[in-house]
Order: structure tokens, then C-alpha cells, then sequence
């Protein structure tokens, strides 16, 4: 059984870890709210990117359209580019999203496929690339600090439009953990290359079931100039800068949630240790004092 020194300089550092996890759940939650805001505000512009992109691809011909837009016509090698921290103690908040990725470069490799790495946080790299460490092409660290920037997802762009135009890959995905809520971060892939224009909303469906209902349904014709074909080769690579950024806004905003949980986990089991370390130091010290007073009293008597 520990002594009663030990037990007091126990709780004194369990104390003094908790006064740290307090501090940092209370940085991480000021970290939060102006991630989110952040994460949250980005979210309009890039969606409204996808769908003007997938309405201008729609009525583009196939012939002559950019090579993000249709790619290499091969599927044979995938980029996954993964969005981690740079930081821990955020819980399950990487281990989550290296899960997801490893699944599926088994599902490829079970396939025939050709996977690739690019790496962008360091945990990222601590949890990935020693295990894969032949298919990692790219690591990028210190990306989202302070804050997720246009620069930093310039940076990773710029590699991948690099790889793309020397035939190093097919299809690029990348993955991050998309913000939910403080409790909740959802591991989401976003195809980047070829461009996949997304599903339509759904008021949009019911806007467009109601108007096909009605007496006028004929479609709006527009005329572009220039050309669409020269439209997407100027907005595709600025909707991958787009897209990459938001993957790095809503990874951060997740972080900051994540750790921020983490955190106050950590706080309420350092408050239970010290409440169970208090009652055992105090029966040790009444113990204690009991036997010392057992042999005063025979001590006496036996005077």
C-alpha cells in the first residue's frame, strides 16, 4: 500500500494535470467557435461552386472538355489525399479518419487498384506513413496554423494539379473529417479529380417536381462567353483550391471539437481520481493514527 507521502504528491499531480486539461478545453472551445464560424461560412460558396461547375458540365461536350473535368479515362491509380492534425490530444479525432483510409486502400488493392498517398498533418504521418510508407508521395505539415489559410490549399493544389498533369494518378479523393457538431466529426471523402458534380438538394428536386407540374416547363437556355469548355479549364483548378480549402476549414473546426471533448473528459476522470485518491489517503491517515494510539495506550498500560 502506498505510503501517505505518496499519496499526497499523487493527487498533487493529478490536480495540477487537471488545472492543464481545464486550460486547454477552455482554448480549445475559443478555438471553436471561431473555426466553426469559419468552417461554416465557406460551406455556401464551395457548394455553390459544385453545382455551377456540374450545371456547366452538364451542357459542355464531351470533346475538347478539360482533363479535370473527364479525367484520364482510366481508373487504375488513386490519390488519397488525407487532412489530419498537426496537434493531439483531440481524441479519436485521427485515428477515425486513418480507420476510413485504410479501409479503403484494402478495398483497392482487393480491387487491382494502385493507391497513393499524400499526407497533409503530422499526426496524419505518425499514424500512416510508416505503414505506408512506399505509397506516400506528399506530406504537408503546419498547413492550418494558425487557421486553415488559401495559401496553404494553394499549396497542396498546386502538388496535386502537378501530379495530375504528369499522369501520376487517375482519380483523386481527398479525405477529412467533416464538422457535425462539438460531439460529432464525420469522416467524408470528396472526389476532387475527375469532377463529380454533386447530387442536386433536395427543396431543389421538389422546386423542379413542382415546376414540371405546371403550365410552363420549359428550361432556361443560356448562352456562355466564352465557351464552356473554356469556363471549366478556368474554374477547375480554382474549385480544387476551393475544395481543399474547405476540407482544411471543417478538419480544423473538427479538431478544435474534438479536442475540446477530449479535454473535458479528461478534466471530469482527473476529478474522479482525486476524489478516490482524497477517501484513500484519508483511511490511510486515520489507520495510521489509530495504530500510533493503540501503542501509546499499551505503551501505558504496560507501565
Amino acid at each position: 500500500m502506498a505510503s501517505l507521502k505518496e499519496l499526497k504528491a499523487r493527487i498533487a499531480s493529478v490536480k495540477s494535470t487537471q488545472r492543464i486539461t481545464s486550460a486547454m478545453k477552455m482554448v480549445a472551445a475559443a478555438k471553436l467557435r471561431r473555426a466553426q464560424e469559419m468552417a461554416e461560412a465557406s460551406r455556401p460558396y464551395a457548394e455553390r461552386m459544385e453545382r455551377m461547375l456540374g450545371s456547366l458540365a452538364a451542357g459542355a461536350p464531351v470533346e475538347g472538355a478539360p482533363p479535370m473535368m473527364v479525367g484520364t479515362g482510366k481508373e487504375d491509380v488513386h490519390l488519397f489525399v488525407v487532412v489530419t492534425s498537426d496537434r493531439g490530444l483531440c481524441g479519436g479525432f485521427n485515428g477515425a479518419i486513418a480507420r476510413t483510409v485504410r479501409h479503403d486502400i484494402e478495398r483497392m488493392r482487393g480491387e487491382g487498384k494502385t493507391v497513393k498517398l499524400m499526407i497533409v498533418g503530422r499526426k496524419g504521418v505518425g499514424l500512416l506513413r510508416r505503414e505506408f510508407a512506399k505509397i506516400t508521395v506528399g506530406v504537408f505539415e503546419e498547413l492550418s496554423k494558425p487557421a486553415p489559410s488559401f495559401d496553404g490549399a494553394a499549396t497542396v493544389a498546386t502538388k496535386i494539379t502537378t501530379m495530375f498533369e504528369d499522369g501520376e494518378f487517375d482519380i483523386c479523393t481527398v479525405y477529412y473529417n467533416k464538422f457535425v457538431s462539438v460531439l460529432t466529426q464525420e469522416p467524408t471523402p470528396l472526389q476532387l479529380i475527375p469532377f463529380s458534380a454533386p447530387d442536386a438538394p433536395e427543396d431543389e428536386d421538389e422546386d423542379r417536381a413542382a415546376g414540371a407540374a405546371g403550365p410552363t416547363t420549359a428550361a432556361a437556355v443560356y448562352d456562355f462567353e466564352p465557351e464552356e469548355e473554356k469556363i471549366l479549364a478556368a474554374l477547375l483548378p480554382r474549385n480544387l483550391r476551393i475544395q481543399i480549402l474547405r476540407a482544411l476549414q471543417e478538419s480544423f473546426a473538427s479538431e478544435q471539437g474534438a479536442r475540446m471533448t477530449a479535454m473535458d473528459n479528461a478534466t471530469r476522470n482527473a476529478g474522479d481520481m482525486i476524489s478516490q485518491l482524497s477517501i484513500t489517503y484519508n483511511r490511510s491517515r486515520q489507520a495510521q493514527i489509530t495504530k500510533e494510539l493503540i501503542e501509546i495506550i499499551s505503551g501505558a498500560e504496560a507501565l
